[in-house]
């Protein structure tokens, strides 16, 4: 998988691994482009999200949210890190 660089990304969707329904729920949470995310706290937003949702969200979001700080957050970010799968919980 070739990611855009993060200094050329311009929408929540060029992030690796956010489509469509993940961009809208980071835009729900203030996010509007991938730099905004730089040197966010993951779980922090998960839990943001479930208080929007005022329910339980499926936990797989977190490890996307995990992935796109990663991206966002990282220069040269290791191409096995920008899938959602290698940030789940250990």
């Amino acid at each position: 998988m070739k990611a855009v660089p993060i200094q050329q990304a311009t929408k929540l969707t060029d992030i690796p691994g956010v489509g469509k329904s993940i961009a809208v729920d980071l835009a729900s949470l203030g996010y509007s482009q991938p730099s905004d995310l730089k040197g966010q706290n993951p779980e922090a937003m998960y839990e943001r999200l479930m208080a929007q949702a005022g329910d339980h969200v499926d936990r797989c979001i977190l490890y996307v949210f995990r992935s796109a700080v990663y991206y966002a957050s990282t220069v040269k970010p290791d191409p096995d890190k920008l899938l959602w799968w290698s940030h789940k919980d250990n």
